[in-house]
């Protein structure tokens, strides 16, 4: 069984409709037949909310939110999550959510899914499913 991990953006985008929405859509697919498994840290799910919030509104977020609950995992962060996103963050000068991203895919052994070049500078130790860029 395959393992990814959603970046905030690859959720806007399937959300959205947008360029690379059919590729989050087909791991949904395989979720839902029990061959994958998806994660979205909490920290990434709250930026999902917010971006989601000034187009639809937050109570409709919520309700976009809540329909793929069953598909996808939640990931808390503990102490022990929070320091190694500490590391990636002095190291690699990401943003803070997309730290909490790149953490919970190495932890996990999972497939990163997203649609931002910044996670190459993390090299190997990360695995991505890179969306395209820019949305048409």
């Amino acid at each position: 069984m395959k393992d990814y991990v959603l970046d905030a953006n690859a959720l806007v985008r399937f959300f959205r409709n947008q360029e690379g929405a059919a590729k989050v859509g087909a791991l949904m697919s395989l979720a839902d037949k029990r061959e994958a498994v998806l994660r979205i840290s909490a920290v990434n799910l709250a930026e999902v909310l917010y971006i989601a919030a000034r187009y639809i509104g937050m109570e409709n977020a919520q309700k976009a939110v809540g329909k793929i609950r069953a598909l996808v995992e939640f990931a808390l962060a503990g102490e022990a999550e929070a320091q190694a996103v500490a590391g990636i963050r002095h190291t690699y000068k990401l943003g803070m959510a997309d730290c909490f991203a790149a953490e919970l895919a190495m932890r996990t052994g999972s497939t990163l899914v997203t649609t931002d070049p910044e996670f190459a500078k993390l090299g190997k130790q990360l695995k991505i499913l890179a969306l395209p860029r820019h949305s048409g």
